[in-house]
């Protein structure tokens, strides 16, 4: 059994970022990947950016198919940059195979030339999420059906999608697919659109994508999925009765789930919860000495940038001060890229209103910004909330163009406690949506 300073089991975002900093130390790495397509991680390859690259180049008007060429050609490119990035440092050791433990500090490695085994000083699990499979009869079957990596890689636009599920997820690629020119209905068993949303922002986003092309149909029961010839066929119920949907392909967008099925973690004394997460401290340490978890494999905010932050918190337990934990990450903005894009920080309305929260309420229609007329999409409204006791912002709704460039602007604020009247008197360029701050902050 070889003897390893540092092993990181997966090539996503935080791990690889920390084998990066770890080789800079000089210290010994083993990074293990068990797909050569993944090197880089999710969001590279099957996630954030191939999937917004097809989102811009829907919204460009390429067809679907050249769109998709031209996406493989840049995750390619990105895939080799990254493998590179560690392969070339010297006491990095990229490992193609699937690893499972068979005790708390040592791990097994199916690869191509037979296993081999490790024991790690430290080891890292980086092995992040995969599409949650809803058990519907026929689902599993079907000849028809895409999780959302294979739906970014098909070989011709279908004329018909239906889409299980109404979350963020499914709502980007309604959007992207209707702009390629998919007829588009979207399924879902809630019954109110967008529940964590204000209703005002909700009933916006479902006119827009409606307008789109897209067909929803709400607070429906899936019964079971029957393959057909060339298509297969939705059967679902309602209050109205029983009803059929069909499409050449069924895109099930119901969410991801940790991907620690096959880690052989019943060999160790690493726990997990219900949903398969890896339980962490706020250190991300598990339940085994020098064993973390980074990433979505440990639950919550399954955001790349969120795996980013895990690393600068391994890092400074490691070799920094050691006051960096999760407790810090209490503003996290997040963005939908449906057109237009959807981006939120802190609390809503909704939300504030649950928690017996004053605060007071400035919105701007973005109609009244000169700069979403120059680009040609008007469309949405900004919500801000704002603490009357001391003037810092509790939240912030913005639908509009180019919003998930501007949330980032309230999350500093909010963070670094700046009043919301800085941003209001702070002179911007014109003409640019972050100068719409002007006048969403006047009261």
């Amino acid at each position: 059994m070889q003897k390893v300073e540092n092993i990181i089991i997966g090539f996503g975002k935080g791990g690889k970022t920390l084998a990066k900093f770890l080789a800079s130390q000089g210290q010994e790495v083993l990074v293990i990947e068990k797909s050569n397509q993944m090197y880089g991680g999710t969001c590279i390859n099957i996630a954030c950016l191939p999937s917004k690259r097809l989102i811009i180049e829907a919204g460009n008007g390429m067809d679907y198919v050249d769109a998709v060429t031209n996406k493989n050609q840049m995750t390619a490119m990105l895939r080799n940059k990254n493998y590179h990035m560690l392969a070339d440092e010297k006491t990095v050791t990229v490992l193609d195979g699937t690893a499972h433990f068979t005790g708390d500090h040592t791990i097994a490695v199916e690869t191509e030339l037979g296993t081999k085994n490790f024991e790690g000083k430290r080891i890292f699990i980086n092995t992040g999420s995969k599409p949650r499979m809803i058990d519907i009869p026929g689902l599993k079957e079907s000849r028809f059906i895409l999780d959302s990596t294979a739906a970014m890689d098909q070989t011709s636009l279908p004329k018909e999608l239906v889409i299980i599920g109404s979350g963020y997820i499914g709502l980007e690629f309604a959007a992207m697919f209707a702009k390629y020119g998919s007829h588009v209905t979207v399924l879902d068993h809630n019954s109110e659109f967008l529940p964590k949303e204000d209703d005002d922002i909700a009933k916006l986003v479902k006119q827009d994508l409606e307008d789109l092309g897209v067909s929803f149909k709400l607070g429906v029961e899936l019964e079971k999925i029957v393959d057909q010839q060339e298509r297969a066929q939705v059967i679902f119920n309602d209050a109205e009765g029983v009803h059929v949907v069909d499409g050449e392909r069924i895109l099930v967008a119901t969410g991801r789930t940790p991907n620690t099925q096959n880690l052989n973690l019943e060999s160790t004394s690493i726990k997990t919860d219900t949903r398969g997460a890896i339980v962490v401290n706020k250190y991300l340490e598990t339940t085994v000495p020098n064993v973390w978890a980074i990433g979505d494999v440990k639950g919550g905010p399954q955001f790349t940038y969120i795996s980013l932050d895990d690393f600068r918190i391994i890092k400074d337990q490691l070799f920094g001060s050691k006051i960096r934990s999760t407790e810090d990450r209490k503003v996290i903005p997040y963005s939908v890229f449906i057109d237009p894009a959807l981006s939120v920080v802190g609390l809503n309305e909704k939300q504030a209103k649950m928690q017996n929260i004053p605060y007071e309420l400035f919105t701007l229609p973005v109609s009244a910004i000169p700069k979403a007329h120059v680009a040609k999409n008007p469309k949405g409204l900004f919500k801000a909330l704002v603490s009357p006791t001391n003037n810092e912002i509790i939240g912030a709704t913005l639908y509009g163009i180019e919003s998930y460039e501007l949330i980032n602007m309230i999350s500093l604020a909010m963070k670094m406690h700046i009043p919301y009247t800085v941003l209001r008197d702070q002179i911007y360029t014109h003409p640019t949506m972050s100068e719409a701050f002007n006048d969403l902050f006047k009261k």
